[in-house]
């Protein structure tokens, strides 16, 4: 499941392992930010220094529209991505399935996805949710920072391939999740399959 930070990912896997009929297992990219070192989390930490190399909460001050707050990778952090995807197809791969939660926000991040993820087995979902809603949940939530799911919603959908598309303002998790059940009991899945001859990564 791809979407912003505050769309609402983790609370529709937990309402997707309660209505799937086998086991899934949950990884999430929070679980991996969190098992970094401190260090390596920076706060707007200047170039070169650790937090720059992990996973850097910048502001961002664009010439037009509102200021947003971005995550931005280094090599640290694009490692432990890296890492991550493949922790996560070696545990499907051992038979388990599994709920991805993940904000992919860098090309680079969904063209690895497409490299270690079996196409015929992976559905690839977009979990949406309109600005004023994310805005709105981002104030409810302690550590977040102002504008940083607004400032997701291009950089993790402008790729245009999914298998099924959510919108949790709009739906309840339940509603979503059947959703979810739905598209993966009737098609099989043709988003990574479609994203590999795409030329978003050429």
């Amino acid at each position: 499941m791809n979407g912003t930070s505050s769309a609402g990912k983790t609370t529709l896997a937990r309402e997707l392992q309660q209505i799937m009929s086998e086991p899934w297992l949950y990884m999430a990219l929070d679980q991996f930010r969190d098992g970094m070192s401190p260090r390596y989390r920076g706060l707007n930490a200047p170039e070169g220094t650790d937090g720059a190399r992990g996973l850097n909460v910048v502001p961002v001050h664009p010439d037009q529209g509102a200021p947003f707050t971005a995550i931005r990778f280094g090599d640290v952090g694009h490692a432990t991505v890296r890492g991550m995807h493949r922790a996560c197809a070696a545990v499907a791969a051992a038979g388990n399935n599994v709920i991805i939660d993940d904000v992919v926000c860098e090309r680079t991040f969904l063209e690895d996805y497409v490299h270690v993820l079996p196409h015929d087995q992976t559905y690839f979902i977009g979990v949406c949710c309109e600005a004023k809603e994310l805005e709105r949940r981002e104030a409810t939530r302690p550590g977040r920072f102002p504008g940083t799911a607004v400032g997701m919603i291009v950089p993790c959908h402008e790729h245009g391939h999914y298998d099924l598309t959510v919108d949790t303002a709009a739906s309840s998790p339940e509603a979503c999740a059947r959703a979810i059940e739905q598209r993966i009991s009737e098609h099989a899945p043709t988003a990574f399959k479609a994203l590999s001859r795409e030329s978003y990564f050429h």
